[in-house]
């Protein structure tokens, strides 16, 4: 590895210790399905929490305690016991509506019902097979979700071009699920391993990396995700996404100019 290699693993070694702390929890939306012990709930939160994970942290979470209250804070009973069929019409995060929350739940009703759990379904799916089992994951849910609201597909609960999309969300999801570190993710399933998973790529994530060489894709895709997980496998191949807790630093502090020398007048 070059020197400049080495520097930049410190920085984000040193950032992603900063992040992947139990402090971490309290703004962000990983701290909904933190809430719940039972894997069902965990999982249905996990998948809810980020779907809306755009915006403005504060708003996500005000929104997701919005999601939660509608569910009576039991999303795994609401779920089976089909609650989402009463609900009236509303807003829950700017352009997802109770009309999409209802279009999810009737999917997920459905994976429930015959596999038992969230895992139970990525497991029958063979997932962890794929060479991309969050894309692969992802397609077998919208399937579901379509057969399971008369063949009808709905963008704002996952994206629907995944030979494109960066999958940013659901990503974050599947983090949070797998992620088994203790401090932060909850690592509560085994169907694919961290060293399967993928960078959440946002717009600041993309331009973070970019600037430090990680990236070189303009383009924040699918393609893009690969790249720059690919780029992260060299530091950490079991672990490649404990480094979106640098990323997220990174582009928070504007900590750039750690690797820019400081020019004396």
């Amino acid at each position: 590895m070059t020197p400049e290699m080495q520097q930049l693993q410190l920085l984000l070694d040193e950032e992603a210790a900063r992040y992947n702390r139990p402090e971490f929890v309290e703004a962000d939306p990983v701290q909904f399905p933190r809430r719940f012990s039972d894997k069902r709930d965990i999982e249905i939160v996990a998948l809810l929490a980020s779907t809306i994970a755009w915006g403005n942290r504060t708003m996500i979470c005000k929104s997701a305690n919005k999601m939660l209250a509608l569910m009576d804070n039991q999303p795994y009973k609401y779920v089976m016991e089909r609650g989402y069929e009463e609900l009236p019409d509303g807003n829950i995060h700017r352009t997802f509506f109770n009309a999409n929350l209802r279009h999810y739940l009737r999917g997920l009703h459905a994976i429930y019902r015959s596999h038992g759990s969230l895992e139970g379904f990525a497991k029958a799916e063979r997932v962890g097979e794929e060479a991309a089992p969050s894309w692969a994951l992802a397609a077998a849910i919208n399937r579901e979700l379509a057969l399971a609201n008369d063949g009808h597909n709905d963008c704002r609960c996952l994206p629907l071009g995944l030979d494109k999309s960066a999958l940013k969300r659901f990503n974050m999801a599947l983090r949070w699920l797998v992620r088994c570190d203790g401090i932060v993710d909850l690592g509560v399933w085994d169907v694919i391993t961290p060293a399967q998973l993928y960078v959440p790529l946002d717009v600041h994530v993309g331009n973070v990396s970019r600037s430090l060489g990680l990236l070189q894709r303009k383009a924040n895709d699918r393609l893009a995700v690969e790249q720059l997980t690919a780029a992260l496998r060299q530091f950490r191949p079991a672990d490649p996404v404990y480094y979106d807790f640098a990323l997220f630093g990174i582009g928070i502090n504007k900590a750039l100019s750690l690797l820019t020398p400081t020019s004396e007048t």
